[in-house]
């Protein structure tokens, strides 16, 4: 997203929805990471044992 977009998000929507937005694609990309590392982490496990 360019800032442009984002300030036309802002005058159409408002602010509170477009942070919203953001931070719950922000927190996605997370949970992906994090659900990645999960499942390496299980196949280390399962070989260990």
């Amino acid at each position: 997203m360019d800032e442009l977009t984002i300030i036309e998000m802002i005058g159409n929507v408002g602010f509170p929805i477009v942070m919203t937005v953001y931070l719950l694609h922000r927190f996605e990309k997370r949970l992906e990471r994090l659900e990645d590392e999960i499942h390496e982490l299980t196949s280390v496990v399962r070989n260990e044992g």
